[in-house]
């Protein structure tokens, strides 16, 4: 992948473990050994604690055996909680970006943020609402891909939706969960046929905007 990654002139960050790629620790404890892993060190505020951030990085580290392997560069980041000394969060990556100083707080910044990938879009997809499930990537014909692509397309437009339509905004908070907004939805469908999507949400709308004002005094 990293490789297939330089040759379309792209750059990499991918977490990097030691069960997965034993070589590669191998050659970083002896760099650590003759001092070439580098550090660095940065407090910040968290409400009334304050974290430490460690971070390490260093150069040129064969990804796997054999001498065609791929030489990359690897950086972490350790996260404790200085009243308690517990460790927070740990994490490693490679990456063919140049860690240093100057640029090791940005770079684990990016790095971490790759699970909000994970979190905010794959998890969503997968668990509410939109079921969608691993065999849509598979199959000798083209359904799975087809099911795959509808629901990448909704999550797509939905978003589209969350941020710049206000009548979608109001359903959404009104319904609360999207599982609760999907079920509206499959009922409403099932039985009456709109002439546009506003039209669907403008009587979703409806009884909550027929509800009388609460006097907030």
């Amino acid at each position: 992948m990293c490789e297939e990654a330089l040759q379309n002139h792209f750059h990499y960050l991918f977490v990097c473990l030691p069960e997965s790629h034993p070589t590669l620790y191998e050659f970083l404890d002896y760099a650590e050994k003759i001092g070439e892993v580098y550090s660095f060190h940065e407090r910040r505020r968290h409400g009334r604690d304050w974290h430490d951030y460690h971070y390490r990085w260093t150069y040129h580290l064969p990804l796997r055996d054999g001498s065609a392997a791929l030489n990359t560069h690897w950086f972490e980041v350790t996260v404790t909680r200085r009243s308690d000394g517990q460790v927070l969060f740990h994490n490693d990556w490679i990456t063919d970006l140049f860690p240093q100083a100057d640029n090791i707080v940005e770079l684990v910044s990016v790095a971490r943020s790759r699970w909000k990938t994970e979190n905010e879009n794959h998890n969503t997809l997968k668990t509410q609402g939109y079921h969608l499930e691993h065999n849509f990537g598979h199959g000798d014909h083209h359904l799975a891909t087809f099911l795959l692509t509808l629901n990448l397309l909704a999550f797509l437009f939905h978003t589209v939706l969350q941020l710049l339509d206000e009548s979608y905004q109001r359903i959404r908070l009104l319904l609360g969960t999207r599982r609760c907004f999907f079920s509206h939805l499959r009922t409403l469908t099932t039985y009456f046929v709109f002439d546009s999507w506003q039209h669907l949400l403008d009587f979703m709308l409806e009884p909550f905007d027929s509800l009388p004002a609460t006097n907030s005094s």
